[in-house]
């Protein structure tokens, strides 16, 4: 009998005043990975979790009703496309817009 890849549990705590672990992991990494990894790589999920949800809630992914292949990659296609866009609308520099005070001089001039 032969002997399965080897397993690492991870156990954390996500709130501050937990008594016990709240969140628990199961890992086939390398034995001697740092702590560090493994916490950055269980922190991660939460991200690729907000994503999905955002995904799907907010840009429509689980709307299609379909019955094809092609339709249903088209559809997830567009979508993972519109939030492409909208992550880079929400990264990229603000500039101001034409006539904002920010644009305009400080000093308004007077004359007599």
């Amino acid at each position: 009998m032969g002997r399965g890849p080897a397993r690492l549990l991870a156990a954390g705590r996500v709130a501050e005043d937990a008594e016990a672990a709240t969140d628990y992991w199961l890992s086939n990494l390398p034995a001697d990975t740092p702590i560090a990894d493994l916490v950055r790589l269980a922190k991660v999920r939460r991200g690729i979790e907000h994503d999905y949800r955002e995904l799907k809630h907010g840009l429509g992914l689980d709307h299609f009703e379909g019955r094809s292949w092609p339709g249903r990659h088209h559809h997830v296609t567009l979508v993972t496309a519109a939030r492409a866009f909208l992550t880079e609308q929400r990264l990229a520099p603000k500039a101001p817009a034409p006539g904002s005070p920010s644009t305009g001089s400080s000093m308004h001039s007077r004359t007599p």
